[in-house]
């Protein structure tokens, strides 16, 4: 399957809906991260239930933690290798802005 990429809409605010089309090993790889994620949550949920050890549950939450930052990063490459790239062949430069506002609001 190719990587067919989002398009930024022509007006942002035209309500057109972006789409990122993964190949079967990227959605697999995401969602596998994802579950993992899930399950870690539903063990510091467990383990609040049972009246762990905070520090415990906090190196569990640390973990959880990780494990999202893992799967951001995962995702922003994706889209940098793919639909930055597509755009930037394109023309179109306004991408560049997203990707830094994106960014930004990892980074908070």
């Amino acid at each position: 399957m190719e990587n067919k990429c989002c398009c930024t809409p022509s007006e942002p605010d035209a309500g057109e809906e972006r789409l990122r089309h993964r190949t079967p090993e990227e959605y697999k790889k995401l969602c596998n991260r994802l579950s993992r994620i899930e399950g870690q949550i539903r063990g510091i949920r467990r383990m609040l239930d049972e009246s762990a050890y905070c520090p415990d549950i906090l190196t569990q939450a640390a973990a959880a933690n990780a494990a999202l930052n893992a799967f951001s990063r995962e995702l922003l490459s994706q889209h940098i290798r793919s639909c930055v790239v597509s755009d930037l062949r394109e023309g179109k430069n306004e991408t560049v802005d997203e990707l830094l506002d994106t960014l930004q609001k990892m980074m908070r």
